[in-house]
């Protein structure tokens, strides 16, 4: 709301210029109200906006994840894709808004315009006069924050002071992103919601919490200057990076949804067995076919598992997949040819495979899948016998599953 300081005594020519070009801006201003469809001054100089842009750092709430439960263990690593086939939740579904596009997509030209206008009306009424100084126009993604290198480098700290924690970050990022349906628009990366207490306690996302909260600390370094869904990402491809893997490229803009409003129902990330290897080929395809992946991409994302290892605490499964499980390549391909497999059964009562030399190593049902189907088997066969092409193609399927449910992302010089 606009508020006027003028000087009770007197009425000099200069507080009359600043009187006319106070109102020649708020006219502008009005007029920008109306062309952008805001009902009103007061709903445009919001700090919250129907399309949920961002407010800046100083007016923005902070949002903490509540990641302490009773009777919550704290859980060891998890594999970036491990989830149990035997958790379904029966979780109503939320009501939630539509994340796509048609939210966002005209936010950083309207933004873009209204800081002109406020810049404008500023310089006119000169800085004497104090009129503008407690209006912040609501930016989404404006691109002020420039310290993005140095949050890629305090994550790489984080995981070589405990390896272990890098496998877990990418699953942090995939489970972020791995939500998105392209029909509604609804989920992906965009907002954030992974945060949310909600949305944690799905059951893919069992021991996520501890991921949560090891980045919180470099958030709040930052002032939230980098939104949550900007960390969870650039978190994943820094990971990857860190234990051997490609460099990812990655894009900034992600503005955080301020609620669980937007949280997506649970049952939408990829259950580790169906019954059959048919009906769990059948399922892979729906859940990654729904976020717009075909399948030789659905191979070379699966070629994450040489990352990590399934707790049976929390996914009920247990075991590595590779016998490096904190190193990125295309080890996990090339065992899963090489090496007979054979049932075996876990303390959860859930079916996995067992390497039947060492029995130290395991495989998911929906692992097997990939050499068990045609289609899957080819590419799984190329992957194995070319570690380049498998970093290549699996750099391109992760960037295009971190970018989904996103707009108006902005290209960002990382090292």
């Amino acid at each position: 709301m606009l508020r006027s300081r003028f000087a009770s005594h007197g009425r000099s020519a200069t507080n009359t210029t600043v009187v006319l070009c106070v109102l020649m801006a708020a006219l502008l201003i009005t007029i920008s109200s109306v062309r952008d469809g805001s009902s009103s001054l007061g709903t445009m100089l919001s700090t919250t906006t129907p399309c949920k842009a961002a407010a800046p750092s100083h007016l923005t709430p902070r949002v903490f994840p509540t990641t302490r439960r009773q009777g919550f263990v704290v859980p060891p690593r998890a594999g970036p894709l491990a989830r149990s086939s035997n958790v379904e939740s029966k979780q109503q579904q939320q009501q939630h808004h539509d994340a796509g596009d048609h939210r966002r997509g005209g936010s950083e030209a309207i933004s873009d315009r209204r800081s002109f206008l406020f810049s404008s009306a500023a310089i006119l009424a000169g800085t004497g006069s104090g009129l503008f100084s407690d209006v912040r126009p609501a930016i989404a993604a404006n691109g002020k924050f420039d310290s993005y290198q140095n949050v890629k480098e305090d994550i790489k700290a984080l995981i070589k002071a405990d390896m272990d924690k890098g496998p877990t970050l990418v699953r942090l990022a995939w489970h972020s992103s791995g939500t998105y349906d392209k029909m509604s628009r609804t989920g992906g990366s965009g907002l954030g919601t992974i945060r949310f207490k909600d949305e944690l306690a799905h059951g893919a996302n069992a021991g996520l919490n501890t991921a949560v909260e090891w980045l919180e600390p470099i958030h709040a370094k930052y002032n939230g200057g980098i939104s949550y869904a900007d960390l969870y990402t650039l978190a994943g491809i820094t990971a990857i990076e860190t234990l051997g893997g490609p460099q990812i490229g990655w894009r900034a803009g992600r503005v955080d949804a301020m609620d669980p409003s937007a949280v997506t129902p649970d049952g939408r990330l990829p259950a580790a067995d169906k019954g059959s290897p048919q009906d769990t080929a059948e399922h892979l395809r729906s859940i990654f076919g729904r976020m717009g992946f075909n399948d030789q991409e659905i191979v070379a994302l699966a070629g994450a598992h040489a990352l990590g290892r399934g707790h049976v605490n929390y996914s009920g499964y247990d075991g590595p997949w590779t016998f490096t499980p904190t190193r990125f390549n295309n080890a996990y391909f090339d065992l899963l040819l090489r090496l007979e497999w054979v049932p075996q059964t876990t303390n959860a009562g859930n079916k996995q495979f067992t390497d039947a030399k060492t029995k130290t190593l395991m495989m998911l049902p929906s692992d097997l899948v990939l050499i068990q189907d045609s289609s899957f088997r080819k590419f799984t066969e190329m992957y194995a016998g070319d570690n380049a092409k498998f970093l290549k193609d699996f750099s391109k399927a992760f960037q295009k599953l971190e970018e989904l449910g996103t707009s108006n992302l902005r290209s960002v010089k990382l090292s």
